[in-house]
């Protein structure tokens, strides 16, 4: 654990000493929106790391839409000037890893509109998925299996469904890094928990096949109500 807290940290301030040289790059270079940057291998070899750990650093500025890959062409600066692209950046680095409850109320506040959504625009097809993501993680409980991949894998079905590639996104981010909080806190456990997980699931299906936005939302503040008095006590 400690091995893999270290590395973890030692791998955070290496993309963010990346991130601090491609910033001065391209302020000592005077790049522009459009301007391309170094390749990869030049950068690695400049700033003395790994072409991974560059990659890794180009890709969080591109999801901050700082940069712009285009494949078999390289990286470009991306259309933000520099006063606000260095604001930014300043900004990303003082982000920290999000901890547990940060990532629980930030999946609560986009499931909470992703299932009114999901009411209203869902299609045959994503009832169709829904319930095939109910129904595995409805037999992995009953077999007394671990089911928090399923578990999530239904609330990413209803978010697809709810036609925001945006907040589907979102969800998909942050999805992963709750899986690992979930089997390293032995989240939900407690099978009166999972009985209640199996009703609230099923009441939140049949309001998106009603297609009834409000009766959707209700079903899901109790899912959530229900997970924190039974399995956020961490």
């Amino acid at each position: 654990m400690r091995i893999e807290a270290f590395n973890k940290v030692d791998n955070y301030s290496i993309q963010n000493n990346i991130i601090i040289n491609i910033k001065d790059l391209i302020n000592d270079k005077n790049l522009e929106p459009g301007d391309k940057l170094p390749s990869e291998r030049m950068l690695s070899e400049k700033f003395e790391v790994t072409r991974s750990s560059v990659r890794e650093a180009i890709q969080k500025l591109e999801f901050y839409g700082l940069l712009k890959s285009i494949p078999q062409s390289g990286t470009f600066v991306a259309n933000i000037g520099v006063i606000a692209m260095n604001g930014m950046i300043s900004d990303i680095l003082s982000l920290e890893d999000p901890d547990f409850k940060s990532l629980v109320e930030t999946r609560i506040l986009l499931e909470l509109k992703a299932v009114k959504l999901a009411s209203l625009r869902r299609t045959e097809q994503d009832i169709k998925d829904i319930k095939s993501a109910l129904d595995a993680h409805n037999k992995k409980l009953m077999l007394g299996e671990d089911a928090v991949q399923e578990d999530l894998l239904f609330h990413l079905a209803i978010a697809k469904a709810s036609g925001n590639s945006t907040m589907n996104t979102f969800m998909l981010i942050i999805t992963p890094e709750i899986i690992t909080k979930f089997e390293k806190y032995h989240v939900c456990n407690d099978n009166d928990a999972n009985i209640s997980v199996r009703e609230e699931h099923t009441d939140i299906y049949n309001a998106i096949v009603d297609q009834d936005p409000s009766k959707a939302k209700e079903a899901m503040k109790k899912h959530f109500k229900t997970l924190y008095q039974y399995c956020y006590n961490i």
